[in-house]
């Protein structure tokens, strides 16, 4: 029992990494990645493209008391494959499209003909993703500033 407990956790946890990853894909990927498949599966919309406000939550020194932080724009929407797999997609901003390819790409990776390559296409987001964040910690640490105080002898 629990290693079905254990294996379930994984599977829930490798879909919010790919969840996570394709929102913060671009339109770009997501569509240029839609090409290289064979075609476009056939689908339904069960909800959205949707555009809505969520409240943005903070911590008092990352771990102190929560505030409203305040409000971020969001689009979601929600699709279904001929084949039964649901996916979702949520995105900031107010991409209905952007969250619609998300959703499709959701649904593709339960779908074990696809699932490979959805996988593959996130990893290749993730490896996007590290460097440019890589290239920006690097450009920070270019500037940053050391002070430091000598301390003097009384007078």
């Amino acid at each position: 029992m629990e290693t079905n407990t254990q294996e379930l956790n994984s599977v829930q946890n490798a879909r919010k990494r790919m969840i996570s990853l394709l929102a913060k894909a671009t339109r770009q990927e997501l569509e240029t990645e839609l090409l290289t498949l064979d075609a476009t599966p056939s689908h339904d919309v069960v909800r959205g493209p949707e555009t809505g406000l969520v409240m943005v939550r903070g911590k008092i020194g990352g771990g102190g008391a929560p505030f409203n932080l305040g409000e971020a724009t969001v689009s979601r929407a929600t699709i279904q494959l001929a084949s039964g797999e649901v996916g979702h997609g949520q995105v900031l901003g107010t991409d209905g499209r952007k969250a619609l390819l998300a959703a499709l790409f959701d649904a593709l990776g339960q779908e074990e003909r696809h699932a490979s390559s959805v996988a593959a296409f996130v990893d290749r987001v993730e490896a996007r993703i590290s460097n440019e964040d890589r290239k920006r910690a690097e450009q920070t640490a270019a500037t940053r500033v050391d002070f430091f105080t000598m301390v003097r002898g009384d007078d």
